[in-house]
């Protein structure tokens, strides 16, 4: 005997309105009781991020090898990067805009700048667009990706469950750290490379839900892939005390070579975001079509290139050929990162440390054989050195080399090269990479010491909304008249991406002289303009205006340099320190 239809759809209706009702109330459940879900979604989090860095490992590793062996075809190694570049840029420009580049500036930038936003689609896009483009031998790396796809996890996870943005950006840091543990199956470093370079706070009071993701994660690739450390390596001796200033020699020339990939890397960059708009999709190509070229005659230069890295860990590659995997690599990697490719620096770093370690313990044995050991040594501390250069983690490098080789005594070399690759590098090189890179995409991440300041004189509490602004195609004759007619002595200058400048009078009085004409978009600079962000202090502020002798200070948003969310203006900071009637 059937249902009567009506009887059906109320049925359907009140069991739809039910679920409805108990996922509210759920919601409102979780809201209430958001300390404990966070450990509980520390859990989720670490096994799904671990999930995500076996799949990777399995695709840019075991598919890509098949792909382009090194016995195999020659056209091979040339057409799978070209092929793969192309393919990779049209999606990436198409569909996932997001998932373009390493990861990390990107983390970063949705806890500092975000609140924690890391959309669905960038967590997918960043997976398979980042596994294909490895696969296809682009020979960048998958540990960069893995933190946003992780941090990605979390933040979906977090908004999904109806978390409070306070605690979903407490979640960036937990999948970021579970997603090293199971990309290195390092679950200590891990922990240390989220608090010190993510957080930028070894206190940060997330260390116990980090912490827990970190294990979880790394269970599950050792459940997965084996109780298999990522390289395999002998154990250290010091032959004589003489080769600590072997090391110091190695840290050194490891921060030269740090500096050289970053600028490299950086002026690189700058050149290909220069180009219009219409070729962002086929930009990529560049690096494909350098890689598949050097790969023709140097197949080592192809993928991650890990099983390589062993090779020279156990003293197995020839002295000639680390020596220009140094160099090629350094070319084929800034090149493909510069040119928009998906992947990111923490497995290419590694990768020339290897090899630049392995170069110089060569040639210190080959010199000093009774006092110097064996290159492997070498190459091991020469990938803590450049880690340490490029990436300005040292601790996390230390810890990770210690985790992956579960040997003590390499401890005091690995220090006395990172201590001089960072040194080296921080001198020459002020700004880290990862800051820069962020700088480039209009990001201004925030520094440790504005991270730390918890000042209740903050530009947020004082500033007011912009009403008035010049175009950049204002010539300076037209400002001057509008300037002189205005109490205002200082105008903000804005072009259709935003905010790009700041024009005072006595600037345009001068430049009046050369040329009445001149457009002021041709005056200001739009990427290193005086600026402040909402939770900067009124000190930087007011010392920006002194500098700039400028009395309105545009506010702008950390993750878009050219978002206008107001000004301060001098006034405003006088009354804020009491000193309006002076």
């Amino acid at each position: 005997m059937g249902i009567p239809t009506e009887m059906s759809e109320s049925v359907r209706t009140t069991s739809g309105s039910w679920w409805r009702t108990s996922l509210s109330d759920r919601v409102t459940e979780l809201r209430q009781h958001e300390g404990q879900v966070f450990l509980v979604m520390a859990l989720v989090i670490g096994a799904l991020t671990g999930l995500a860095v076996v799949a990777f490992i399995v695709l840019t590793e075991r598919v890509g090898m098949r792909l382009y062996p090194v016995g195999g075809a020659p056209w091979r190694r040339l057409l799978f990067p070209l092929v793969g570049s192309l393919g990779i840029g049209y999606l990436l420009y198409r569909y996932f805009p997001n998932a373009r580049g390493s990861g990390v500036p990107q983390t970063k930038a949705a806890l500092f700048a975000r609140e924690g936003h890391i959309t669905l689609r960038t967590v997918l896009g960043k997976f398979f667009c980042t596994s294909a483009t490895l696969a296809s031998g682009i020979p960048l790396g998958r540990e960069g990706p893995s933190v946003q796809v992780g941090a990605g996890i979390g933040s979906v996870l977090g908004r999904l469950l109806g978390l409070s943005p306070e605690q979903v950006k407490k979640l960036i840091p937990v999948g970021a750290a579970a997603a090293i543990a199971a990309a290195f199956n390092t679950p200590l470093a891990a922990v240390l490379f989220a608090l010190e370079e993510i957080m930028g706070d070894l206190h940060a009071p997330v260390m116990g839900a980090v912490v827990l993701a970190s294990a979880t994660s790394w269970l599950v690739l050792r459940v997965l892939l084996g109780n298999h450390p990522l390289f395999k390596v002998p154990q250290y001796e010091l032959v004589h005390p003489v080769e600590f200033a072997v090391y110091a020699v190695l840290g050194v020339v490891g921060g030269v070579v740090s500096v050289a990939f970053t600028k490299l890397l950086l002026i690189m960059r700058a050149r290909f975001l220069r180009f219009p708009q219409k070729t962002v999709w086929f930009q990529p190509l560049a690096g494909g079509l350098l890689v598949g070229l050097m790969g023709w005659f140097v197949p080592q230069v192809l993928g991650v290139g890990y099983g390589f890295v062993g090779d020279a860990l156990n003293g197995n590659m020839a002295f000639k050929m680390m020596m220009l995997l140094v160099v090629l690599k350094l070319f084929a990697v800034t090149t493909s990162y510069a040119s928009g490719n998906a992947g990111g620096i923490f497995g290419p770093s590694l990768f020339i440390g290897a090899m630049l370690g392995g170069t110089v313990g060569t040639v210190a044995h080959r010199l000093f054989p009774a006092y110097v050991g064996t290159p492997g040594a070498y190459a091991l501390v020469g990938m803590g050195a450049v880690f340490a250069g490029i990436v300005r983690a040292p601790m996390t490098s230390v810890l990770m080399i210690f985790e992956m080789t579960q040997d003590y005594a390499v401890i005091v070399p690995l220090m006395i090269a990172n201590l001089a690759s960072l040194f080296i590098a921080s001198r020459l090189q002020h700004e880290p990479i990862y800051e820069a890179l962020a700088v480039q995409d209009g990001i201004h991440l925030p520094i440790s010491e504005t991270r730390r300041r918890h000042s209740r004189r903050q530009v947020v509490k004082v500033m007011k909304t912009a009403k008035q602004w010049l175009s950049a195609e204002t010539t300076v004759r037209e400002a001057l008249d509008r300037l002189r007619s205005s109490e205002l002595r200082t105008w903000l200058v804005t072009d259709r991406r935003g905010v790009v400048g700041v024009i005072n009078l006595s600037k345009l009085e001068r430049e009046l002289a050369e040329g009445a004409d001149k457009k002021l978009g041709e005056l200001v600079d739009a990427l290193a303009f005086p600026h402040v962000h909402p939770d900067q202090g009124l000190d930087l502020a007011l010392e920006r205006m002194g500098a700039n002798q400028i009395e309105i200070l545009p506010v702008v948003n950390r993750a878009d340099v050219h978002k206008l969310e107001g000004i301060v203006t001098l006034r405003d900071v006088l009354d804020a320190y009491g000193v309006s009637g002076v």
